[in-house]
């Protein structure tokens, strides 16, 4: 099958070195062996003034694969695409590498030299580089340790290099190719991580969105893994090295173009046709991360490079700016939890340890598929008791003045008849009286319910999975009366969709949606917030 073939791994340890071969001459570019590579797919040729299209235009005709039909249109375009990216003023180009590998490897004889400290424990795929191409990728990565010593993590990093190396005419074109992605200095389009902590932020907030885009398939992983922020943390690896090459030289290409981004989609895209190819017995007692690994790697028995592609552009995700402020608030919750900048690994287990969780209300196992729910940067914490009506009674102002100072709660409720709902509440209960006499909405769009028995499920804002209506919403604000009369929490309104809550006011053009939520990211915004509600006659959770 196009694109089947497996990934060859270099596997790297942290007492590794490597022997480099220096009597190969510089700047043979042959370093491919094409017997392991894939045909080219039948495309149209590339027009002439692609790189004259506007942006837009170059994206559609990326999406659409339209240098997939040639090797050699890729080996053009791909050098003068990443020229296009914009950059740190002092960027190493190809005569610093030729410098520094003249250096570093001038002797011809072959030498040892040590591993990159970012690589330690990070796979380095060759994909279809021959021998030639195996020795240039290994000077490469060599080379980037020694100029970018600010790297301390980057899993991505060897994958980028031995895909543009099979489309680059010598080393140090690649490497200046590499060296711009890594200093890449665009407003909220990172490329590549360069540290664990930006790693791991990134993780987390691929898990913050795999639970809004994937819940089907989110919710089967939290069933069966013990931790499911350590399974997120290889979505990277599901794509380079996990793609077939036939796969990965499509996600590249648009990737050059709309940074890391398209990355998120085509995870997820992933994610949504595994939790579809899932057996109905479910995942218990399997290895998960395995799973997703073989699953990526056997992809085309699933879906063709094109099929994959548009199911990850039909995904609606936030904005570039959103996504990068999710990525901001989850690296400061890290920060909070002790990971630094120069760090390369956790000195301790990021997960919460759910089996010492006790309560009436919910079992330890359904207390971590809750905690799989909420957004990441606060599922890093562990769950603080702050009221139960066994301890503290059932005195609603009781409950107020126990949670208020405290942001954000999660509120558990059992029912008389054994039924367990609830609560994700992003704002602190103080924010109530605000509103002097009149009791008014506040919160976020993080805000959520959930059931767990008899069902788990969770119901989310309408506008996370169906933006359009917001258009439909009418932009003034009122205030609302007293929810003492209102339904119960989370009953959808009159015209809501059954399973969503209520569609607040739309936020006026240009400002964020109000899904992020303006205190964690400390900025001015007066986008309507209407997801909570109370007073002394009861609360509200979703209606607007």
């Amino acid at each position: 099958v196009l694109g089947s073939s497996p990934v060859t791994i270099v596997v790297t340890s942290e007492d590794d070195s490597w022997d480099i071969d220096t009597s190969s001459c510089l700047g043979c570019g042959h370093f491919v062996d094409w017997d392991k590579m894939p045909e080219a797919q039948q495309a149209a040729p590339v027009p002439r003034d692609v790189l004259g299209r506007p942006p837009k235009e170059l994206k559609r005709l990326a999406r659409e694969g339209c240098w997939a039909g040639s090797h050699a249109g890729r080996a053009r375009l791909y050098p003068r695409l990443i020229q296009r990216v914009s950059c740190r003023l002092v960027t190493p180009d190809a005569p610093v590498y030729r410098d520094v590998a003249g250096r570093l490897f001038g002797q011809p004889s072959v030498s040892s030299h040590p591993l990159p400290e970012f690589l330690q424990g990070c796979p380095v795929p060759t994909y279809c580089l021959n021998a030639r191409g195996v020795t240039a990728l290994k000077k490469i990565l060599i080379c980037v340790g020694a100029l970018f010593p600010d790297i301390t993590h980057s899993p991505l990093l060897p994958a980028l290099a031995a895909l543009l190396l099979h489309y680059s005419r010598d080393e140090a074109q690649c490497f200046e190719s590499l060296s711009r992605l890594i200093a890449s200095n665009a407003p909220h389009a990172a490329y590549i991580d360069q540290s664990f902590l930006a790693h791991q932020a990134s993780c987390m907030t691929f898990g913050d969105l795999a639970g809004k885009h994937c819940p089907a398939a989110h919710r089967l992983i939290a069933g069966a893994a013990a931790d499911v922020l350590e399974v997120y943390s290889e979505w990277l690896r599901w794509l380079f090295p996990g793609l077939p090459l036939a796969y990965a030289v499509r996600v590249l290409d648009v990737f050059l173009l709309e940074g890391q981004k398209v990355l998120y989609r085509i995870a997820l895209a992933l994610l949504k046709l595994f939790g579809l190819s899932v057996a109905p017995a479910g995942l218990r007692g399997a290895d998960v991360k395995a799973e997703l690994r073989a699953f990526a790697g056997n992809i085309a028995r699933h879906a063709s490079v094109d099929e994959l592609l548009e199911r990850a552009f039909g995904i609606r995700l936030f904005s570039r700016k959103e996504i990068w402020l999710l990525q901001m608030a989850n690296r400061k919750a890290l920060v909070e939890r002790g990971i630094t900048v120069v760090q390369r690994r956790p000195s301790f287990h990021l997960a919460v340890d759910m089996q010492s969780f006790s309560s009436g209300t919910v079992t330890a196992q359904e207390m971590r598929l809750v905690w799989s729910w909420i957004p990441e940067r606060f599922s890093l914490f562990p769950p603080l008791l702050l009221f139960s009506t066994a301890r503290d009674g059932c005195s609603l102002q009781r409950f107020y003045t126990c949670c208020e100072g405290y942001e954000p709660t999660v509120l558990l409720i059992k029912t008389t008849e054994g039924e367990v709902c609830g609560a994700f509440l992003s704002s602190d209960w103080s924010e109530r009286k605000k509103s002097g006499a009149t009791s008014g909405f506040f919160g976020t769009g993080e805000c959520f319910v959930f059931t767990v028995r008899p069902e788990a499920d969770r119901f989310e804002w309408v506008l996370i999975k169906k933006p359009e209506l917001a258009k439909a919403v009418p932009r003034s604000r009122q205030r609302s009366p007293s929810p003492a009369a209102e339904a119960a929490p989370g009953s959808p309104r009159a015209g809501c969709s059954p399973g969503r809550l209520a569609v607040p006011p739309a936020p006026r053009r240009g400002r964020l949606s109000p899904f992020l939520a303006v205190r964690h990211f400390l900025l001015p915004s007066q986008s309507a917030s209407m997801f909570m509600a109370g007073s002394r006659d009861g609360i509200v959770i979703g209606e607007g």
